[in-house]
């Protein structure tokens, strides 16, 4: 049965609402440098870390961000990220980060087939979106098995080479249902 603060669940996880339980373990990622380098994002203070934390829990339902904790089914405690977000085009993006000890057990995978899954079904998104570092080779790794190149372009902002994937409904559902 899903808890009243579960968005939805994976075959081994649950996406749920951020709460201040998840501050140590928030900090643990948003303050580790393995953790953001690749993002490409500094690392952040305690003090910045919970700020950031209060911020992403008093986002609202309709907003265009959407910031959910990931937690590992039969244990609350917080592994990492995913969100909703919106590009420069305007258009929906996905993204995730993870705490560093949950590295290399497939989370990520799991967690990006879902989550689009999730916007295709539940949130009626027609194109979904995600930009990556091009050097973040397990990140484009991940995007790579679920999503189609767009474009490679220079981001001003991080002043990096960026990827730019895409999946529209059609594409996702003649390949995944």
């Amino acid at each position: 049965m899903l808890q009243t603060d579960t968005i939805f669940e994976t075959d081994r996880l649950i996406v749920r609402k951020l709460n201040e339980t998840d501050a140590d373990n928030y900090f643990d990622m948003m303050g580790n440098p393995n953790v953001m380098n690749p993002v490409p994002r500094p690392i952040m203070s305690r003090t910045e870390s919970d700020e950031h934390l209060t911020n992403m829990m008093a986002l609202k339902e309709g907003d265009d961000k959407k910031v959910w904790a990931v937690s590992i089914k039969g244990n609350s405690e917080f592994i990492g990220l995913v969100a909703f977000l919106t590009n420069d085009k305007e258009e929906d993006e996905i993204g995730y980060r993870f705490r560093e000890k949950f590295w290399g057990k497939g989370f990520g995978t799991e967690i990006t087939k879902f989550i689009i899954a999730y916007g295709f079904n539940q949130l009626k998104m027609e194109l979904i979106t995600a930009d990556v570092d091009s050097r973040n080779h397990r990140s484009v790794k991940i995007l790579e098995k679920f999503f189609n190149l767009r474009e490679t372009f220079f981001n001003e902002e991080d002043q990096t080479i960026d990827r730019r994937y895409e999946i529209d409904k059609n594409s996702w559902k003649a390949k995944w249902s």
